[in-house]
């Protein structure tokens, strides 16, 4: 009987489980996007978005409770410096499953998860358009006119 098991063990010890959420959460804020299976990415999804709620506010307390779940600093100081500003105004679903197919060797159904303000696919920022240079002849005022003084110094020569 499954009562009150609410989440996925992932067939894994609890301090194994505990290592590799904390493993994959640390590689999603450094690299933004990371390749694993749908069922850790659902996994790693409940894992670190209290942790990113947590690093919206940037204080001692909060830090040490990042840093109890994470156990790297520089994870940590990137989660607080670059990621927490752009999520601030966010209020909630800060990571996104995509689901990719499924692995050739063992048939997983695989997926990428990533975090939602640093994919600039679907960002809401339009991309401003550079400015086109025509190209054609030039105009009559950008040409180089002669002075006197260069035709009299060819009529010499």
């Amino acid at each position: 009987m499954r009562h009150g098991k609410k989440f996925n063990h992932l067939g894994r010890t609890a301090s194994h489980r505990r290592a590799l959420l904390s493993n994959l959460a640390i590689s999603l804020i450094t690299y933004k996007r990371i390749n694993t299976t749908v069922a850790k990415a659902k996994a790693l999804q409940k894992y670190v978005e209290p942790l990113l709620t947590k690093s919206k506010t940037d204080d001692t307390n909060n830090r040490r409770v990042v840093f109890s779940y994470l156990q790297n600093k520089e994870a940590v100081t990137e989660l607080f410096r670059t990621v927490a500003p752009k999520i601030a105004d966010r209020p909630g679903g800060y990571t996104r499953i995509i689901r990719t197919g499924f692995r050739l060797g063992d048939s997983a159904e695989m997926a990428m998860i990533e975090l939602v303000d640093f994919n600039e696919i679907y960002s809401n920022a339009k991309v401003e358009k550079k400015a086109t240079t025509r190209r054609g002849r030039k105009k009559a005022t950008e040409t180089v006119e002669e002075t006197p003084a260069t035709e009299a110094n060819e009529e010499q020569a």
